[in-house]
Parts: C-alpha cells; sequence; structure tokens
C-alpha cells in the first residue's frame, strides 16, 4: 500500500499548478451543452474524494466491500460548482486527496489485502471487478 498513497500526493502536487493555470474565467466554461465545467469536474472530483474516503474508513471494519454509492450529477448540480471561486475548489480538492492519502497510508495490510467475496465493486469502481470474483480493499483504494 505504501505506493498508492505517495502516488496520489505526486499526482495532486503535480496538477495543483496546471488546475489553476486555468484561470478563474475559463474554469467556468462548459465546453458544449451538457458537459461539465472544469470548475464542476474538480467538484465531482471533491464529491468522489468525500464518498471514497467514507468507503475506505467503512470497508476496513466489514467482513465485505458493499459499499454506497452516489447519485454524481445531482451532488454536482445541488452544490453549485459552477457558480464556486476556482481557486476554493483546487484547494479544497488537493486538500481532501492529500488526506485520502494519509487514510490509505494508515490500513493495515492484513485489512487492505483480506480478499472479500462480497463486494459491490462492479457497480462503483472505475475498473469494475466482476461480481464473481473476490476483491479487496487495496484493489478499490489504488483504483
Amino acid at each position: 500500500m505504501t505506493d498508492t498513497p505517495s502516488a496520489l500526493r505526486a499526482s495532486v502536487a503535480a496538477a495543483v499548478p496546471r488546475l489553476l493555470a486555468i484561470g478563474d474565467a475559463a474554469s467556468g466554461v462548459r465546453p458544449a451543452p451538457g458537459k461539465w465545467s472544469p470548475r464542476e469536474i474538480v467538484g465531482h472530483l471533491i464529491d468522489s474524494a468525500a464518498n471514497n474516503h467514507a468507503r475506505f474508513v467503512r470497508a476496513q471494519s466489514s467482513d465485505d466491500l458493499v459499499l454506497p454509492g452516489y447519485a454524481q450529477e445531482e451532488w454536482v448540480r445541488v452544490q453549485g460548482y459552477q457558480d464556486a471561486e476556482w481557486g476554493e475548489l483546487v484547494e479544497l480538492w488537493a486538500a481532501y486527496n492529500r488526506h485520502l492519502a494519509w487514510v490509505i497510508g494508515r490500513v493495515p495490510e492484513e485489512v487492505a489485502k483480506r480478499p472479500r467475496g462480497r463486494h459491490n465493486l462492479h457497480e462503483i469502481a472505475w475498473q469494475p471487478v466482476p461480481a464473481d470474483r473476490p476483491a479487496t480493499l487495496a484493489y478499490f483504494m489504488e483504483d
């Protein structure tokens, strides 16, 4: 598990200056109807971090990896990321992901690598795991 926290911290450190370079005005531009602006994308990534934070903590005291999903479009709309200040969104995204790196780094290896026969990573993981195949918290955190 030592690579995942380091990789996440490095990704955040590399992304922050690039995100801030987009600028406040450009961050609010939607590239096409029905597409998210950079503000909404970063807002979605904040929501993803918040949901994964809760999932990673819950999974450590559970025998399975059946974890809650969330309505991404609704979360972005309700929180009004389109109207938020760009620099504050980037700062929150960076801080939350640095915290996730901390949380991931504290998961005991035996907990992270324990196979879980029951999971819903076929529904919520970026790279799904078939429902009939065991999954690990380590895989989900890296995913």
